[in-house]
């Protein structure tokens, strides 16, 4: 496991739903990975549920905003990438082709984000922190363990993310399905691939850690939500892909954990 109080910038360092039903998704979380909330108001009678694993915090929850709900856009995991400043990385962002969605803004005394959508159409946020560094844990059951996009295009995908983030990439060889590793410096930041099935928009995918994945796959069911695929054998890991009872989609790994 992994314990963070800062990230180095183009690193994923949070993530958090964007629900329709709050509450249950409380539920349904706290019992799959054992999280607690603490519900902080952010005006108007809305909260924003920071969830924390043995008292480190891990992600967070809150009701989809209603321009989301409006536009007909799901319950949805959202990737947050640590950035020097969201200024300068949303005019790269905009330089590369990207449509930044929502310019820099401050939230509250915690930071300062962006919304950015790729120019293949997947969502992601910059964050550039301030008294909020990210999740206090990862790599471990129940934190965030990985980030995964999946784009038609992945050449095209290396340049965008390249030209914002000075990512670096390494194709997997011999895999049945093309797959690259993203890096941030020295380090393992995630992946992409293509869609393995047709109708699947480009998106990035949340994975969350457990101890066991046929434990974690009955769980999922038993509390309300659905198994999409899994358990699958990745030889380092087992993996499956699941949704929550709102239908947000995001994964589990069980394998070996980077510190």
């Amino acid at each position: 496991m992994g314990k963070r109080t800062s990230y180095a910038p183009g690193t994923f360092s949070w993530a958090d739903l964007a629900t329709s039903d709050q509450a249950d998704a409380k539920r349904f979380y706290g019992g799959l990975f054992g999280w607690e909330a603490q519900d902080m108001p952010v005006g108007d009678g809305v909260v924003y549920s920071m969830m924390s694993r043995d008292g480190d915090v891990v992600a967070a929850i809150a009701p989809a905003p209603q321009a989301q709900r409006d536009a007909g856009v799901p319950p949805i995991w959202q990737s947050y990438v640590t950035v020097a400043s969201a200024e300068e990385t949303a005019e790269r962002a905009g330089a590369a082709g990207g449509h930044v969605h929502a310019a820099p803004f401050d939230v509250f005394d915690a930071g300062r984000m962006a919304v950015i959508q790729d120019p293949q159409g997947a969502f992601f946020m910059v964050w550039e922190p301030r008294e909020h560094a990210g999740a206090a844990l990862v790599n471990a059951p129940g934190a965030l363990t990985w980030n995964e996009l999946y784009v038609p295009d992945l050449d095209a995908a290396q340049a965008f993310y390249g030209a914002v983030f000075g990512w670096t990439f390494a194709p997997i060889e011999g895999m049945a399905m093309p797959y690259t590793v993203i890096n941030n410096g020295e380090r393992a930041n995630g992946g992409m691939m293509l869609p393995p099935m047709a109708g699947i928009p480009p998106h990035w995918l949340v994975y969350f850690g457990v101890a066991d994945i046929d434990a974690a796959l009955a769980a999922v069911t038993a509390l309300g939500g659905s198994v999409q695929a899994g358990p699958i054998d990745i030889g380092m890991a087992k993996i499956g892909v699941v949704a929550d009872p709102q239908g947000a989609m995001f994964a589990l790994y069980d394998g070996r954990f980077e510190e």
